[in-house]
């Protein structure tokens, strides 16, 4: 079990370059992609792994279908930038309950990949979705809990009145074995913090268009989304996802905010509950929009 010493210094933002896996729903929606190709391109960040995370909403017929059309959209974002890196089939269902892991390619891969760190040079495992991959690993081996850092992209801020956020939603279950897990935890909640990093069409035309297959691919899936609710209104489109990554890059407080809390406990009722003899996490609550958005293009435009 960590000490308090060994947590708090795990909970920084890394200052040389690390290893990191990245757990996604990639088809979910249009942000997962922006997150991906942004963890390609930074040159800090060693991309170890895919996993495929399962997603349950109309892209899909379920979880499992959901995972299996987030592997197939990963590996053509890979095509689209060139690029080779192993690609895990994930859980096809949400846990049960908060003791039985599901089963898959990742959880193997993240046990196995996990147990050749330490706190000291710990893995950096990166959820933009269900975080149910993650939670089966710690469940089937606990112990990997004192060499990763989790960075999550799920649930709402803390003043926020309710908790219904899709990621956490979907299996608060598996958010709960995260969250009790005694595993580091960075926390990047959605509204209330992070749906402030959005972009627009004219944005993303002037940034990105013209510059590779991959941002114009990146560009037409995003218009094409926010065009079947919102064509011929005015939209901006949260790109949530890309903030997680952001986190690993966040040298001298360059992109977002933070804040050490005491872990809050996830509740079936969609609302958080606190206990402050829970460990400390690390809580961002302010997104710098503007400087996140031009790192992520000048990464993009060069892949």
């Amino acid at each position: 079990m960590l000490t308090e010493t060994q947590r708090l210094k795990m909970l920084q933002c890394p200052q040389k370059p690390i290893d990191m896996v990245l757990d996604t729903d990639a088809y979910n929606e249009i942000d997962d992609q922006y997150a991906i190709a942004y963890a390609v391109a930074a040159e800090k960040l060693k991309l170890k792994a895919l996993y495929a995370a399962p997603f349950d909403n109309p892209l899909s017929t379920g979880p499992a279908d959901g995972m299996e059309q987030s592997y197939r959209e990963i590996l053509k974002l890979l095509r689209l930038m060139g690029r080779e890196i192993p690609v895990f089939h994930g859980s096809d269902a949400f846990l049960p309950n908060e003791t039985t892991p599901v089963d898959s390619p990742a959880v193997h891969d993240l046990v196995e990949r996990a147990m050749q760190y330490t706190w000291e040079n710990p893995l950096y495992v990166v959820s933009i979705g269900a975080i149910t991959n993650i939670a089966s690993a710690l469940l089937v081996k606990p112990e990997i809990a004192d060499r990763i850092v989790v960075v999550w992209l799920g649930g709402h801020a803390l003043e926020w009145p309710h908790n219904a956020e899709f990621n956490l939603r979907q299996d608060i279950a598996a958010a709960r074995v995260v969250y009790n897990s005694g595993a580091p935890l960075v926390l990047l909640p959605c509204m209330g913090v992070v749906h402030a990093f959005s972009t627009t069409e004219p944005e993303l035309n002037h940034w990105l268009r013209g510059k590779n297959a991959l941002c114009d691919y990146l560009v037409d899936h995003t218009v094409e989304a926010a065009n079947a609710y919102a064509r011929g209104k005015v939209w901006s489109r949260p790109i949530w996802d890309v903030t997680a990554i952001g986190w690993l890059l966040n040298d001298e407080d360059r992109f977002m905010l933070d804040k050490l809390v005491h872990t809050p406990v996830p509740e079936y009722d969609n609302h958080y509950s606190e206990d402050f003899r829970r460990p400390l996490c690390r809580m961002v609550y302010y997104i710098k929009r503007d400087a996140l958005m031009g790192d992520l293009f000048n990464h993009l435009v060069r892949l």
